[in-house]
C-alpha cells in the first residue's frame, strides 16, 4: 500500500469514517438508520398471529457483520416490537443473493420480497426514477429532498405499477468524476475509458454526449477493470470511492458534482398486502425515519471521505473555468435522456422544482 492510500485510510478513521467504509460497500443502498416510533396510544394494535410472523425476505449487499446491519438489526426489533412480532425482517446480506438486478427478479418471482438498492436498483423497477440523476439537475441536496417530497405520490404510483411499493428513498452522497488521468473539461474524457453500469442509462449517455464509449460491467467488475486499465473513469461519491477501495487506482478528483446519488427499500407489493394497516402504517413511519437518519448519516459521511482523500493527496479537480461546456453536455444528456427514460412533463417538473428552491 502506498503512503497515500495508507494516509487517506488512517484519515478516514481519525474522523470515525471505518463505520461509513464498512456499510457504504452497498454503494449506497438502503441506509436504515432507524430511530424509535412510537404509534399514537389510542391506536388498536392486533394481536400476533398464532400461525407466526409474516418474515419480509430482505436482500442486501451490506456484509453480515457491519456496523451498518446492527442499524437494521435494531430496525428489525422496533419492526417486531411495534407489530407484537406480527411481523419481521429476515436478511440476506452479503450480496449472496447477487446484485442488484438479481434482487429485482428474485422479487419478482417470490424468492425475495424486499432489497436495498442504489438509483440504478430503483430505474430497473420504475425507469422514469432516473430523472432524479438527470446530470446537472439536481446537484444540492435541498433539492433532493424537495424534488422526492414534492413527487412522491407521482414516484409512488410508478412503483406501484411495477408491483412493488418504496419504503423508502434517501440520499447515497454526491456524485463526481474520478478518473486516473488529469482532466478538466469534457474534451479532455474523450480518451477516457469511462465505467457505466449495466443497467445505467444516464451516465453511459452523458459520457457518450462527451464522445467516449461507456464500458459496461457489474459494480463487482470496477476494482479489477481499475487495475487493467480497462476502465480508467468512473462516477462516484467520496463514500463509494473509499469504501470500494477505487480510490487506490484513481488520481483525480472533480470538485464539483453533476447529482446526487438516491437509493432506497423496495418491498414487494403483494408482501406488502399480506399486512395489516395497522402493520403496513408501522412498515411505512419507521422507514420515513429511516430516511431522514440516513440523509443526516451521508451528508456527514460522504464530507468525511471527500476531506481525507484532499487530505491525503488525491488532486481536485476545478471544472468552474469550463462550467458552460459541463452544462451544455448536462443539457444535451437530460434531452437525449427524455422520451427514452423520463418522460418531458416529468423532467419539466424537477425542473420547475429546482428552479423554486
Amino acid at each position: 500500500m502506498s503512503s497515500r492510500e495508507a494516509g487517506v485510510n488512517s484519515a478516514l478513521q481519525a474522523n470515525d469514517c471505518k463505520e461509513l467504509m464498512t456499510h457504504s460497500k452497498t454503494l449506497f443502498v438502503l441506509l436504515l438508520a432507524v430511530g424509535a416510533f412510537l404509534l399514537p396510544g389510542s391506536v388498536s394494535v392486533p394481536q400476533a398471529s398464532a400461525d407466526g410472523p409474516i418474515v419480509i425476505r430482505f436482500a442486501s449487499v451490506v456484509p453480515s457483520g457491519s456496523a451498518f446491519m446492527k442499524t437494521m438489526k435494531a430496525w428489525n426489533r422496533s419492526l417486531k416490537e411495534q407489530t407484537n412480532n406480527r411481523v419481521e425482517l429476515r436478511y440476506y446480506t452479503g450480496g449472496s443473493q447477487g446484485d442488484e438486478r438479481d434482487f429485482v427478479r428474485k422479487m419478482r418471482v417470490g424468492q425475495m420480497d424486499a432489497a436495498g438498492v442504489s438509483t440504478t436498483g430503483l430505474g430497473i423497477v420504475a425507469r422514469p426514477i432516473l430523472v432524479l440523476t438527470a446530470p446537472g439537475l439536481i446537484t444540492e441536496y435541498d433539492q433532493s429532498v424537495k424534488a422526492r417530497m414534492a413527487l412522491t405520490d407521482r414516484f409512488s404510483k410508478l412503483f406501484s405499477d411495477a408491483g412493488f411499493v418504496a419504503l423508502s428513498m434517501g440520499e447515497a452522497g454526491k456524485n463526481r468524476i474520478f478518473s486516473a488521468n488529469e482532466f478538466a473539461r469534457p474534451e479532455d474524457l474523450k480518451s477516457a475509458r469511462p465505467w457505466a453500469w449495466k443497467d445505467d442509462p444516464v451516465f453511459a449517455e452523458f459520457v457518450r454526449v462527451i464522445g467516449a464509449n461507456p464500458v459496461r460491467m457489474g459494480l463487482g467488475e470496477v476494482y479489477g477493470g481499475l487495475q487493467t486499465r480497462m476502465i480508467d473513469t468512473v462516477p462516484s461519491s467520496a463514500i463509494g470511492a473509499v469504501a470500494l477501495q477505487w480510490y487506490t487506482r484513481l488520481n483525480y478528483m472533480a470538485k464539483d458534482n453533476f447529482g446526487i446519488i438516491v437509493g432506497g427499500a423496495l418491498l414487494k407489493k403483494e408482501k406488502f398486502d399480506e399486512l395489516t394497516e395497522h402493520d403496513q402504517q408501522v412498515l411505512i413511519n419507521t422507514s420515513v425515519q429511516a430516511g431522514l437518519a440516513n440523509d443526516k448519516l451521508v451528508r456527514r459521511t460522504d464530507q468525511n471521505a471527500y476531506d481525507a482523500l484532499v487530505k491525503r493527496g488525491i488532486t481536485v479537480v476545478d471544472t468552474s473555468a469550463h462550467k458552460a461546456e459541463w452544462d451544455a453536455v448536462a443539457k444535451k444528456t437530460r434531452e437525449n435522456l427524455t422520451g427514452r427514460v423520463y418522460s418531458k412533463s416529468l423532467l419539466e417538473a424537477v425542473e420547475e422544482i429546482v428552479a423554486s428552491n
